[in-house]
């Protein structure tokens, strides 16, 4: 089959015939410009035997630099996307132009009279700047032509911070052809800045005239370019951000501002883990790095929110090998994938297996026998397992069992379970389930070598299920936004700060060991809610409104982190606490899960009472759970007296 002609290109014909004949008309005035330059301007005081020579090997100039421009390809570069190659290219010509006509002037200059030297220097710099204008001009009035466009349509931008940071993201803006953003005002709370500009943009004032700026310059959006900022202080700023009703967005972190990796496109939306008001947890990576290092790593539920980061973060620290379990493809998949582009020398074994089979998990520990395992397969949504207890029996109990069970077999040295705040009094089964997960690691652990360890943590932002990705959505499609009861509470952390705990625990674990998170203080759901809605740039109850759809079935009011039988003990890092065993009767506990095992499998209606035998604490009744006002009290007193300091 013949291959088909590509139609002749009129435009391209047309654009280069004009670039010659500008370029013929170039090297004539620099020819010519520079002799009048040369004799300031004066036709009469130029001699003949300098016009002749000139005159005489201009037409060979004229050729010669036409061949010398053609192989700089000063006639097939894309002149509207022309960056600093090209220009080289476009110098070099011009310079080579030049000593050609240095040379070929030598071959018909007067013999008495040569043609002055400083003619050479003022042609090559004409005809440089000639040539400049030409290929450089059509892009810069493109580029006025698109900001012309993109200002009638673009943004009025506040810049919070003049530093470094901010210079360089202000630069990109400005620079840009395609940015719709225009930058009005810039704040800092460095009083020798006020006044002053960056690219032109002034420092108008400190955090304080936020609020004024933004009324006074109709700001759309404010740009938060302090990487370095702590937390605490980051809250402050955002906290007087968000009444402005201004889209709010920020730089990543201090880790691109060292790398140079600073510009628009890493600006990232704000989001409601900036105003926690704490700093992120600090944990001893190289102490994590120590143990987990050429060893052999299972993660269970490894393509769940909390398994993923894991993985993550257990490859970036070179394990001997790592083994992902999951019982969803999907998930398996996708953290699968990422991890081959990112580690591809790392050995990783990926595992499609339930928790809950006994035959599939004691293979696969019998074949790779890991060192460590954490165990993050679970059920954990509380409404749906509310409605399927069987499920979360059977899944959160007896798949934590078997899997200790086979991890006690194998020789696995440390077994870390991902546990959470619900398992504290629980009112509902996910809750009370977990809390028996801990009581199996913790019995496990008086029995076998393997070191078996709990962690727990409180609602993790951004993860699958929770509620963040929920208001989101629910923003993004126009509202309204659902919150369950105007007072409920929750203690938050983020992803990386949850598998960060996760991490120092198996550093510090000796064995039997509740390890628990100091999350701060916690955060009203309606809060987060309003200020969600806040920083995506729109007003609570007039653009988004909110509604209260009630508590579900086995909800709490409050969450809380321990249990009134529980003590705490510091470890070196102070965010992170141990909770202090609890003796139970194990040959009771024994014959209490066998029998809530045949309940589980059997589908017996009477799952919540035998659970309520295991977990006496668990009170399934209570589905509007309200604390009473001395057990409030009480756990307020104990979280003062632990972030004083006073309990040890």
């Amino acid at each position: 089959m013949s291959k088909k002609k590509e139609p002749f290109n009129y435009q391209k014909l047309y654009r280069r015939t004009g670039l010659i004949i500008y370029d013929i008309i170039s090297i004539i005035l620099a020819s010519y410009v520079a002799i009048l330059i040369r004799y300031e301007f004066n036709l009469d005081s130029i001699p003949d035997h300098f016009m002749t020579p000139v005159n005489t090997f201009l037409p060979i100039n004229i050729l010669l630099t036409f061949c010398v421009f053609y192989i700089f390809k000063l006639y097939d570069s894309l002149w509207a996307y022309a960056g600093e190659r090209e220009m080289q290219n476009l110098v070099m010509a011009c310079v080579i132009s030049g000593v050609i006509n240095a040379i070929g002037l030598q071959f018909f200059k007067s013999q008495s009279q040569p043609v002055p030297q400083s003619y050479y220097f003022l042609y090559t710099f004409i005809l440089i700047s000639l040539i400049f204008v030409s290929r450089f001009s059509y892009r810069f009035l493109r580029s006025q032509k698109h900001r012309a466009e993109n200002r009638n349509n673009s943004k009025a931008v506040m810049v919070i911070g003049a530093g470094e940071a901010a210079n360089i993201i202000i630069k990109d803006i400005i620079t840009s052809n395609y940015s719709t953003m225009s930058i009005k005002c810039i704040i800092d709370d460095d009083p020798n800045k006020w006044g002053k500009y960056i690219q032109g943009i002034r420092v108008v004032g400190g955090r304080d005239r936020i609020e004024e700026c933004a009324d006074l310059y109709d700001i759309d959006e404010i740009i938060v370019a302090i990487p370095s900022v702590s937390r605490p202080e980051l809250r402050k700023i955002l906290e007087i951000c968000k009444n402005t009703n201004c889209k709010l967005r920020s730089l990543p972190g201090m880790y691109q501002l060292v790398n140079g990796d600073v510009n628009v496109s890493r600006l990232r939306d704000v989001e409601v883990e900036d105003l926690l008001g704490r700093d992120p947890i600090a944990v001893d990576m190289d102490q994590i790095a120590g143990y987990v290092a050429g060893k052999v790593v299972m993660v269970t539920g490894g393509g769940g929110s909390i398994g993923s980061e894991l993985c993550r973060q257990i490859a970036g620290h070179k394990p001997k090998r790592l083994i992902i379990v999951d019982i969803y493809e999907n998930n398996a998949y996708d953290i699968q994938q990422e991890l081959i582009r990112k580690y591809p020398e790392m050995d990783l074994v990926v595992l499609i297996a339930s928790v809950r089979n006994t035959l599939r998990i004691n293979n696969i520990f019998e074949e790779y026998k890991p060192d460590i395992v954490y165990h993050a397969a679970a059920h954990k949504h509380v409404p749906l397992m509310e409605t399927s207890p069987g499920e979360a029996i059977k899944n959160n109990v007896f798949g934590t069992w078997k899997t200790a069970m086979a991890a006690a077999m194998n020789g696995t040295k440390k077994f870390v379970l991902i546990s959470t705040d619900k398992a504290v009094n629980p009112t509902n089964v996910m809750g009370a389930s977990k809390r028996i997960c801990e009581m199996i690691v913790q019995t496990f652990n008086k029995h076998y070598d393997t070191e078996f360890v709990a962690v727990r943590f409180g609602n993790v932002l951004g993860s699958n299920g929770s509620v963040i990705p929920l208001f989101k959505k629910q923003i993004a499609s126009g509202g309204p936004v659902t919150v369950t009861d105007p007072e409920i509470i929750r203690y938050f952390m983020t992803i990386t700060e949850a598998v960060s705990l996760v991490l120092q625990a198996g550093a510090y674990a000796k064995g039997g060991e509740i390890f628990v998170l100091d999350m701060g203080e916690p955060v009203k759901i309606l809060d987060l809610a309003e200020n969600l809605i806040k920083l995506s740039g729109y007003k609570v109850g007039e653009d988004i409104k909110i509604e209260f759809t009630g508590l579900r079935p086995g909800e709490k009011l409050y969450e809380e982190m321990l249990m009134d039988e529980e003590g705490l003990q510091d470890t070196s890092n102070k965010m992170i606490h141990i909770g202090k065993p609890i003796d139970m009767d194990e040959m009771k506990f024994f014959s209490q899960l066998e029998k809530l095992n045949v309940a589980a499998r059997e589908e017996s209606p009477h799952i919540r009472e035998l659970v309520k035998e295991i977990v006496e604490t668990y009170n399934p009744d209570v589905h509007r759970y309200v604390m009473t006002r001395d057990r409030k009290e009480a756990l307020e007193k104990t979280s003062e007296l632990i972030n004083s300091g006073a309990i040890q």
